[in-house]
C-alpha cells in the first residue's frame, strides 16, 4: 500500500507540475489540453492500465481535479483546455474538498463476508452461534451466509477456528469512518458530501488514487499574477515535511511570492488560552469533561454525526481561525493561504471568509520543483514571532492537551483522554461518553480526526 500511495502521489504531483507551469507559461489553455499527451506520448510505455488511451483519460481526470474542479461533473467531451479556462475565470473555490476519479476508480466488488472452501462443518459452529443477525446456517455440512442478513461486523470470522470465513473490503469504504464512501449503481466510488467529514482517508486508502482533493493551486497563481499581497498561515505539521530547516522553508515560500509567512502556532497560544480558561470554568461549574475543538475533521464530526457531543466540545475556535483573524485584522485587504496537512482544512476554510485559499504540502512540493528551487540551497529569513514549543506540539498526538495543561494552575491540571485517529470504534467510544455524560479516562478528551495528529494528515 505505502508503494502503491508513493506512485499515485508522483502522478498526482507531476500532473501538478505542468499545470503550475503551464498557467505560469505563454499559452495556459494548450498546455494544460496536451498534459495527458506529453505525459504520454505516441509509442510510449503503459505502466499502469490496458492501453494508452486508457493512461491518457485518467491523467485528465487527475488534470481536472489538479484545476480544482469536480470531475463527476465533467463532460468526456469537454477538452482540458476548457476546463483550464473554467479554472482561470471562476471568482470562487467550489465546496465539496474531494471528487472521484471515475477512469481511475476499478469498481471494486462488493464488500462482503464469505465461507470459504476450507470450512470443516465443524459440531461446534461458533460462527452460527456467534452471528447476532441469524445470517449463517448450514447447508449439506458446510456453513452458508445469508448475504441478505450480514452486516459484515466480522464476528464469525474471528471465531472461525479454521479461518474459514474471509472478508473481503472495499479500501475507501472500509477506511470511512462515518459511511460516507459507497459503490453507486455502476459500482464505482460515490462520496456522500452530507455525511462526509472530510478527514481524507478514503484519498490515503485507495490504492488506485481513484478519490483527489481539488486543489486551489490555479486560484493561488491568479492571485499572485494580479499583484494581490498574499500571506502564507503554515501550520506546524509543515516542519520536517521537507528537507531544510524551518527558517530555510520560510525563505523558499516567500520566493514563491508570498508577502509574508506566519506560522500558525501564533493562533495555536491563543487557542490554548482560551481552552484553558474554558476547560477550568467548565470543570468549577460541575461538567463531566470538555473535548478539544481544534481539529476540523472532529468538528465536522460532531455537526453531521454526534450533535450530542456539542455541549461537551470547546466553544474555542481552531488555530487556523485565529491566526487567519489575526493576519487580516494587520493586513485587511491581504489574500490568506493556510498550508494544511489534510482535507477537512478546506471544508473550515470554506466556511471562514477569513481564510481565502487552502494549499497541501504535495502541492506545495510540486510549486517548489515547477519553480526549481533548492530548498536546501537557501538563506534563513526570521518568523515574525518566535512560537512557545507547546504551540507548535500540537502537530502531534497529545499536543493540544499538553497546551492547554501547560496553560493551568497544578489546582485545576486536566487529566487528558486522547483519541488518536477517528475511527469507527473510536466514534462509539464518543457517542458512549455524550450518551453517559462521563468519561472514565479522563476529563479532557483530545480528538484527533488523523492517527499521530496533524503529522498524519492524508496530505502530508
Amino acid at each position: 500500500m505505502a508503494e502503491s500511495a508513493r506512485q499515485t502521489s508522483q502522478l498526482k504531483k507531476e500532473i501538478l507540475v505542468r499545470l503550475i507551469k503551464a498557467y505560469l507559461g505563454d499559452n495556459f489553455e494548450e498546455e494544460t489540453r496536451l498534459i495527458p499527451y506529453d505525459m504520454r506520448p505516441k509509442g510510449s510505455e503503459v505502466p499502469y492500465r490496458c492501453c494508452i488511451h486508457k493512461e491518457r483519460a485518467i491523467l485528465r481526470d487527475r488534470a481536472i481535479a489538479g484545476l480544482g474542479l469536480s470531475i463527476e461533473k465533467a463532460e468526456d467531451s469537454t477538452l482540458l483546455s476548457t476546463f483550464a479556462q473554467i479554472a482561470e475565470n471562476r471568482t470562487e473555490v467550489e465546496e465539496n474538498p474531494l471528487t472521484v476519479l471515475q477512469t481511475a476508480c476499478r469498481g471494486c466488488v462488493p464488500s462482503r463476508i464469505y465461507v470459504t472452501d476450507l470450512c470443516q462443518g465443524c459440531v461446534a459452529r461458533p460462527c452460527e452461534q456467534t452471528c447476532k443477525f441469524g445470517a449463517i446456517h448450514v447447508e449439506h455440512g458446510k456453513s452458508v451466509i445469508d448475504q441478505t442478513k450480514c452486516k459484515n461486523c466480522g464476528m464469525c470470522a474471528q471465531v472461525c477456528p479454521y479461518q474459514a470465513i474471509a472478508r473481503i473490503i472495499v479500501p475507501c469504504e472500509n477506511a470511512c469512518p462515518v459511511g460516507a464512501i459507497a459503490k453507486d449503481d455502476e459500482g464505482l466510488a460515490h462520496i456522500d458530501f452530507e455525511k462526509c467529514i472530510s478527514c481524507g482517508k478514503c484519498v490515503s486508502a485507495c490504492p488506485f488514487g481513484a478519490v483527489h482533493e481539488k486543489s486551489q493551486i490555479i486560484d493561488i497563481l491568479k492571485a499572485l499574477k494580479s499583484g494581490k499581497k498574499l500571506v502564507a498561515m503554515v501550520a506546524p505539521a509543515i516542519f520536517g515535511q521537507f528537507p531544510c530547516s524551518p527558517k530555510q522553508l520560510r525563505q523558499a515560500i516567500l520566493e514563491l511570492g508570498f508577502s509574508d509567512v506566519v506560522e500558525v502556532a501564533e493562533g495555536a497560544e491563543i487557542t490554548s488560552k482560551r481552552e484553558a480558561a474554558e476547560f477550568k470554568e467548565r470543570m468549577e461549574k460541575g461538567d463531566p469533561f470538555m473535548t478539544t475543538s481544534c481539529c476540523a475533521g472532529y468538528n465536522e464530526l460532531v455537526e453531521k454525526h454526534l450533535p450530542e457531543l456539542k455541549p461537551y466540545r470547546s466553544e474555542t475556535k481552531t488555530p487556523a481561525y485565529y491566526t487567519a483573524e489575526l493576519v487580516k485584522k494587520d493586513n485587511p485587504d491581504a489574500v490568506t493561504v493556510f498550508f494544511s496537512p489534510c482535507v477537512a482544512k478546506r471544508r473550515e476554510a470554506y466556511l471562514n471568509p477569513d481564510m481565502d485559499y487552502i494549499i497541501n504540502y504535495e502541492e506545495l512540493s510540486a510549486w517548489f520543483t515547477a519553480l526549481e528551487i533548492e530548498l536546501k540551497d537557501l538563506e534563513e529569513s526570521e518568523f515574525r514571532k518566535e512560537s512557545a514549543a507547546e504551540a507548535r506540539n500540537y502537530a502531534v498526538t497529545g499536543g493540544v492537551a499538553g497546551a492547554v495543561n501547560a496553560m493551568l494552575d497544578d489546582e485545576h491540571k486536566a487529566h487528558a483522554c486522547i483519541i488518536d485517529g477517528l475511527n469507527k470504534q473510536t466514534i462509539r467510544d464518543l457517542k458512549k461518553y455524550a450518551k453517559s455524560g462521563a468519561c472514565e479516562l479522563g476529563n479532557l478528551i483530545e480528538v484527533m480526526a488523523c492517527t499521530g495528529g496533524c503529522l498524519g494528515g492524508s496530505s502530508t
